[in-house]
């Protein structure tokens, strides 16, 4: 945790906060925090700074903030996902909000299995837990937007058109496609597919709307892998 968030939940007052739990664990075993240490915090959707810790016991620890520098600014890119493995969207919540990424629409595909969109990591405190970490990892304070469709069709035919608008829209899949490109000098709407890729009609589906299908090298990865890689090239 290389940033202590913090809500208006916590505030004593206007210049202290009392934190427990988690973050209070994080900072007596891992920083082996003590009265006077100064720590990075930020107001969660709000600035940072730094705190000066006044007490920390067992139950909690209070500590004088003043947070008055803004978070980093987003990427200007928004991801479109197809719904992966549980144990993957935790992960790969994390990185994107590393990484900076403002939005994330998980999308079903005909690859998609139907027990995901049953999965507690699709519950909305478990999404803000990993988006959480991944913010407190990077020092941002601003959680990123998550929205699920669960039908392709719909989706690519009614939303997409809207979010696309004048962006420059590119779909990262398997194939004999140029490669991805490896800057970010203009809005950027970004899709993946799942594990094997989006079938035939999905494909055509996106290019359709304005997709333009890219590679990201002769290697089949995973979709984490995808995800960090395409994010690597672009920011």
């Amino acid at each position: 945790m290389n940033l202590l968030l913090f809500t208006d939940e916590d505030r004593l007052d206007a210049r202290r906060i009392a934190v427990g739990g988690r973050r209070l664990q994080h900072m007596r075993q891992v920083h082996r925090a003590s009265p006077g240490d100064s720590i990075r915090v930020g107001e969660l959707g709000g600035n940072m700074g730094r705190g000066t810790i006044v007490e920390i016991t067992a139950q909690r620890a209070v500590i004088e903030v003043s947070a008055d520098a803004p978070p980093p600014a987003k990427l200007a890119l928004e991801l479109i996902l197809a719904l992966p493995r549980p144990k993957m969207l935790r992960r790969i919540l994390r990185t994107l909000a590393e990484c900076g990424v403002p939005r994330l629409h998980l999308l079903n595909s005909y690859r998609v299995e139907k027990s995901y969109w049953q999965s507690p990591a699709l519950a909305p405190d478990t999404i803000r837990d990993y988006l959480l970490q991944g913010l407190e990892q990077s020092g941002d304070t601003v959680l990123p937007d998550v929205v699920t469709h669960r039908f392709f069709r719909p989706f690519v035919e009614d939303t997409l058109p809207g979010l696309l608008g004048d962006r420059r829209a590119l779909l990262a899949h398997p194939g004999d496609y140029p490669p991805c490109p490896r800057d970010l000098d203009e809005p950027t709407v970004l899709v993946i597919g799942p594990e094997g890729g989006f079938i035939p009609y999905e494909v055509a589906k996106l290019q359709e709307t304005g997709c333009r299908a890219v590679s990201l090298g002769p290697r089949v990865l995973r979709v984490e892998t995808a995800v960090a890689s395409v994010l690597g090239r672009l920011a």
